[in-house]
């Protein structure tokens, strides 16, 4: 049994690291199964940082730069990070350095690009509001794609004479939820298809040029799905005579869970390709159209874990279940709560030793019935218990898949919860701080 002394140092590291400030960790031997994390690297970054923390793996995110950048297409293809998977400003940097350009999906995300010294013409805003800062982001360059016919207005008011990006629904939507589904008559994103003669009228009365066209339905792994949302938007790109760019969006699924299927993108491009070289052949003009597509899961996804410590261990009787309490939960991971998401989840010792396995629900640190790691899939609010080792207070318990929609999608400050770190760890074998831990203090700073 841990002693408290022991139990509180754990959690609080070895020192409260600065941004930037790095440490070596060791590379150890048996990696745990879908992971790119060995035991004792978690055991050492623990040791480090206390917990809980996020870590993310450079070599994992260059790999998977690597794909998208190599995806195959007919005319030339954009690859661009959608930066709201995670917007940690290091990983936004890291993957803009390897090719990528960038999606935003609010002014604010398009300031913070900004703010390191990416080019605006380097990054592309799309945005279910028009932002109160659009001048300015217009002025550095930024490429504007209205969603709306209302934005495409106002955007014709502010800026007439000028070229524009539009996002259509296309009519198809594709995702293992509602929620993550953004296509179709159930969703509000971009301008319904049938709409494309309002879009002509608006680009005449400001005199617009619609150079380029957005669609996106989702996620998922079906290359039929892609090469049928292809099929519609170029048949929506028809009709706008001065389109040279179509944006296919992102969505490219990425298994999280053993079992799962990630996205090919050497299938999906290959298949979409040809629709494009077709396009061209029956086309007027011969347009030879420049393929964008705007991946964040795929990219990101697989590249981070959350690192967290055991805090308690109950059970609700013979007929109930075992619960493992850890100090992580909604404040770092949410989409178990909202969507019944599954991550793989990982059980490390606090030091070596054999352990049988035992059935276990895992409960996040809120004052919240919802805050449950293990959901029954796609059920928030049913239950699945993993099976583990059997587990000690002090113990670690890894969440894998947390590199996607967990540091910039949480329940921030929910119970007064100071934001957590975030570290990367780099090709050069060392931990580098990439978000500092919040100081309680900081939580409130703001309220009077």
């Amino acid at each position: 049994m841990i002693s408290v002394k022991d139990f509180l140092k754990i959690r609080e590291g070895a020192a409260r690291h600065t941004v930037g400030s790095q440490v070596a960790i060791p590379n150890g031997k048996n990696i745990l199964e879908g992971s790119f994390l060995s035991e004792e690297q978690v055991r050492a970054l623990r040791d480090q940082f206390g917990s809980p923390f996020y870590v993310y793996s450079e070599d994992f995110l260059l790999a998977q730069a690597e794909k998208v950048l190599s995806m195959p297409s007919a005319f030339g293809l954009t690859p661009r990070y959608a930066m709201k998977a995670c917007p940690n400003l290091s990983v936004v940097k890291l993957l803009h350095s390897a090719g990528l350009k960038i999606d935003a999906s609010s002014g604010f995300e398009a300031m913070r690009c900004l703010s390191i010294g990416i080019p605006g013409e380097d990054i592309q805003l799309t945005s279910q509001e028009l932002p109160i800062n659009i001048s300015e982001l217009v002025a550095a360059g930024i490429q504007f794609n209205a969603c709306s016919l209302n934005q495409l207005a106002m955007f014709g008011e502010l800026f007439p004479n000028t070229a524009v990006s539009v996002r259509f629904n296309p009519g198809l939507g594709s995702g293992f939820s509602n929620r993550t589904n953004v296509g179709g008559p159930s969703s509000s994103f971009g301008i319904w298809h049938q709409y494309v003669g309002q879009v002509k009228e608006i680009a005449a009365q400001y005199n617009l040029t619609v150079n380029a066209i957005h669609s996106h339905i989702g996620a998922g792994t079906d290359p039929d799905v892609w090469v049928r949302c292809a099929d519609l938007t170029l048949a929506i790109a028809a009709e706008l005579p001065d389109v040279a760019t179509i944006n296919m969006g992102g969505g490219f699924k990425a298994a999280r869970m053993p079992g799962e299927e990630s996205a090919d993108l050497t299938v999906i491009g290959n298949a979409v390709k040809d629709k494009f070289a077709t396009f061209r052949e029956k086309d007027p003009n011969n347009r030879e159209l420049r393929m964008q597509i705007e991946p964040g899961t795929f990219l990101t996804a697989g590249a981070g874990a959350v690192v967290a410590t055991i805090i308690d261990i109950k059970n609700t009787g013979s007929d109930g279940y075992n619960f493992l309490l850890v100090d992580t939960g909604m404040t770092e991971i949410l989409r178990p709560s909202i969507y019944g998401a599954q991550h793989p989840l990982y059980l490390v010792t606090r030091e070596q030793r054999d352990a049988p396995g035992k059935e276990y629900l895992i409960a996040g640190h809120c004052c919240e019935s919802g805050d449950i790691l293990t959901p029954a899939p796609g059920d928030p609010e049913g239950l699945l218990p993993r099976s583990l080792k059997e587990a000690e207070i002090g113990d670690i318990i890894v969440i894998g898949g947390a590199g996607a929609y967990c540091s910039g999608m949480t329940t921030t400050n929910y119970n007064s919860f100071p934001k957590t770190a975030e570290v990367l760890l780099t090709r050069g074998g060392s931990a580098k701080v990439i978000r500092r831990r919040e100081a309680p203090a900081e939580v409130y700073q703001l309220e009077s």
